[in-house]
């Protein structure tokens, strides 16, 4: 792992941002970025800002890192504490709105070489 970057308390379920995530993981940051920019989900806004942190945390380790060979190799969506709501309903009653929140995190790598294969880093 060269970077890694967070994003607690998101404002969107973990489920609806999975499906989005599930789209990035594996894939080298420009293409990620390209995923992300396309994509219909509003959580993609989110995601890109999450990826261009991490990128700038993997440059602040090290200036003369190669930008182009970073690749998104773990990317995990846990479910964070709901938001408790209540809504007025007839009769006088009381219905419960969770707004649900997500805990989103990304780590970036380094291309071992042009063919794809990542670098050999101790798994735990």
């Amino acid at each position: 792992m060269i970077a890694r970057a967070r994003i607690k308390y998101l404002g969107v379920s973990a489920q609806k941002t999975r499906l989005v995530v599930d789209q990035v993981r594996g894939k080298s940051v420009g293409e990620a970025l390209a995923v992300l920019r396309y994509s219909r989900k509003l959580v993609a806004k989110d995601l890109s800002k999450l990826v261009h942190s991490a990128v700038a945390n993997a440059q602040q380790k090290d200036p003369k890192l190669d930008v182009d060979r970073l690749v998104v190799t773990r990317a995990t969506v846990d479910e964070g504490p709901p938001q408790k709501r209540m809504r007025a309903r007839s009769m006088g009653r009381i219905y419960r709105i969770l707004k649900k929140t997500c805990h989103v995190t990304i780590h970036l790598d380094v291309l071992a070489d042009g063919k794809g294969g990542l670098r050999a880093a101790a798994r735990r």
